[in-house]
């Protein structure tokens, strides 16, 4: 069985995708970067100042009085509030499509890596009269050259 197990561990498609795993994780944490440090800053500037990472409701409050304009770390340590983090749902939709948009790249190009198909061959239109071995359309049921029936 531990033969058999290292067999397995050992073919290349379970290397190649722990490879693509570990590659894609930190893919993610560039784009996370990319998306926190690059993207939203100007989004927020352009909506007035806005730190999507700070944009959330108070679902419960659980008797604490939350001053207005706290940062959502500051408000989640207090015992008892209950937060709809919707800022930083919003960062992750963005850090998703840019992700997506970059593997649809990705496979567009490897896509055009490949030859193209050829296309299938076409159902053969002629064939030969048998008497006089002239072309002749495949439905015909006598040869127009010889006259003979088929």
């Amino acid at each position: 069985m531990l033969e058999e197990f290292k067999k397995f561990i050992l073919r290349g498609n379970v290397i190649d995708l722990a490879i693509g795993v570990i590659i894609g994780a930190a893919f993610s944490k560039i784009v996370t970067s990319f998306v926190n440090d690059i993207i939203m800053p100007p989004i927020g500037l352009l909506l007035g100042n806005v730190d999507f990472s700070n944009l959330y409701a108070v679902l419960k409050n659980g008797g604490a009085t939350i001053p207005s304009g706290s940062a959502l770390a500051e408000v989640q340590k207090i015992p008892g509030v209950v937060t709809w983090n919707y800022g930083l749902f919003i960062t992750n939709i963005i850090n998703f499509l840019i992700i997506a948009l970059v593997i649809f790249l990705v496979i567009k190009g490897i896509n055009k890596l490949y030859p193209k198909p050829a296309p299938a061959p076409s159902a053969p239109t002629l064939k030969e009269c048998p008497h006089c071995f002239t072309e002749i359309p495949i439905k015909a049921t006598r040869c127009p050259n010889c006259t003979s029936e088929l």
